[in-house]
């Protein structure tokens, strides 16, 4: 029997349960920047709106449905957090799509961006003469950032959730043992970093709060 109080109770309940996975996920499924947070929001959205209005389902279980469809999404964050393999894999990461001008075309295809919406992406950043980009990158989100040529300052960093990026490395001419033995004098190692940029010949490090030296 359709009830509008069912209806209304199923209402919040489903507004809770949004309010509680932005607040337990982090706020980057409101403006998804990776397929995960997509895939999180389209499901829910699905389930609250497909079963608020059927009443063949009880709201102990719509409740039970969102109870375990958070819990899915909590262990899956859980476990992409502190396992840099599978958050590869969940999460993505990004990549280089134009190097000194040079378009990276087996990188472009693998992702299925074809020449023109790069165009357009390229665009879009302000570039107007590609020979000009020192370097393209396709995010998480199918955003391009891009350096151009005679920037003086590298815009990303160098290692982000304990992994080091090579291609910073490439750009700035130094390598793997020269980030560690700079992560040594700071009395870091790699498994402490949250985020470390370079910045003006040295390596400014920011580490998880356990491993927080102040």
């Amino acid at each position: 029997m359709f009830s509008y109080l069912d209806i209304g109770l199923k209402f919040a309940l489903g507004l809770v349960c949004v309010i509680v996975q932005i607040n337990l996920l982090g706020k980057g499924n409101l403006a998804p920047t990776s397929a995960v947070d997509q895939i999180q929001n389209y499901v829910l959205g699905g389930i609250i709106g497909g079963m608020i209005y059927n009443t063949d389902i009880t709201l102990l279980q719509f409740f039970l449905i969102l109870l375990i469809w958070t819990l899915i999404v909590l262990i899956v964050k859980f476990i992409s957090n502190h396992n840099r393999f599978l958050r590869r894999f969940v999460t993505g990461e990004p990549h280089t799509i134009v190097q000194n001008g040079q378009i990276l075309v087996s990188v472009a295809t693998r992702f299925g961006l074809s020449a023109s919406e790069l165009s357009l992406k390229l665009r879009s950043a302000g570039v107007t003469d590609i020979s000009e980009v020192k370097r393209a990158v396709l995010e998480q989100n199918g955003q391009i950032t891009v350096t151009m040529q005679g920037d003086d300052a590298v815009k990303y960093p160098l290692i982000v959730d304990t992994v080091i990026d090579s291609t910073i490395l490439e750009l700035i001419n130094k390598d793997e043992s020269w980030v560690l033995d700079n992560l040594k004098k700071q009395h870091y190692q790699l498994a402490d970093v949250y985020y470390a940029v370079y910045r003006g010949g040295t390596l400014s490090v920011t580490p998880y709060p356990d491993h927080d030296q102040s």
